[in-house]
């Protein structure tokens, strides 16, 4: 079956770094979009940037200009690059795609298990 498995979270003191990935895994026909997401303690979930097969991406504002999102189509992997982290940045960050799969032959929204990023001093 196809998953997304992520890595890179930790802890970092406020303006560090992080580059989280994300793996897609299975019987893969193609991926679509691909999309980073938080959610913070008390918060709903929020987009924090997307990218399209294309290479196309979008961020929320709050990111912009800090984080940059990319993707290697041969690895099947988005990254997420994060600069001048905040405390505000804390959060679960979960990876999201939309894949073409061989079983069924249909696109399904699939959902990495989540990595924690704690921004602190």
């Amino acid at each position: 079956q196809v998953q997304l498995v992520e890595s890179g979270g930790g802890s970092v003191q406020p303006g560090g770094s992080l580059r989280l990935s994300c793996a897609a895994s299975g019987r893969i026909i193609s991926i679509g979009d691909m999309g980073w997401y938080r959610q913070a303690p008390g918060k709903q979930r929020e987009l924090v940037a997307r990218i399209t097969m294309g290479g196309g991406t979008n961020y929320a504002d709050s990111v912009k200009g800090r984080f940059t999102i990319s993707r290697d189509n041969a690895k099947n992997t988005v990254y997420l690059e994060m600069n001048s982290l905040k405390p505000e940045d804390t959060a679960v960050y979960y990876c999201n795609a939309a894949i073409m799969q061989y079983t069924g032959s249909r696109t399904l929204s699939y959902w990495g298990q989540g990595t924690q990023v704690t921004v602190s001093s």
